[in-house]
């Protein structure tokens, strides 16, 4: 899902962002500072965005891109509301996680790293969550479900449509 990140619908925001970043400009970790106040403020860090922290804080728009793409906790795109993370640790990946990572992309109708056109499933692989006794372990919304296959994705995952479906139809 490709989304335009429009300036001009985020103006307050931006004040007040740009009001934060001017606190931690000289402050050590300024740059991870920012990048975590921007990914909570806009649930994910755009291009005006990046260059609004490099500029502020004085650093390379290349180093601004190449920690929000080295941490999975940053994002170029708006996640769904539903964040499905398939972790790819050692643990997970010797049971099953690739597998149960192309049962996602087949249910929800999305690759790796994609969100559904309706916003509210987002895919994403990470490296390890640290419940590797739980292996292969899968997050939803950083909630743990362990000892996955494909029957429990499946499950998990119509569920989950199932509760994101009625609440729709419930606003």
């Amino acid at each position: 899902m490709a989304v335009e990140f429009k300036v001009e619908e985020h103006v307050m925001e931006l004040e007040a962002f740009q009001e934060d970043l001017d606190k931690l400009r000289g402050k050590r970790g300024m740059l991870m500072q920012a990048l975590h106040l921007a990914q909570n403020r806009f649930g994910h860090i755009p291009i005006p965005i990046q260059e609004v922290i490099a500029r502020t804080l004085k650093v390379p728009m290349s180093t601004v891109y190449g920690l929000i793409t080295f941490y999975s906790r940053f994002t170029l795109v708006p996640k769904g509301k539903c964040d499905v993370s398939i972790c790819m640790g050692t643990a997970c990946y010797i049971q099953g996680a690739n597998e149960i990572l192309q049962e996602c992309e087949m249910a929800l109708g999305i690759k790796n790293g994609e969100t559904t056109e309706d916003g509210l499933f987002s895919l994403s692989t990470t490296r390890c969550v640290g419940a590797c006794g739980l292996a292969p372990v899968v997050t939803v919304n950083e909630e743990v479900h362990g000892r996955m296959d494909l029957k429990k994705i499946r499950a998990l995952l119509a569920e989950l449509k199932e509760s994101y479906e009625k609440e729709g139809e419930e606003a």
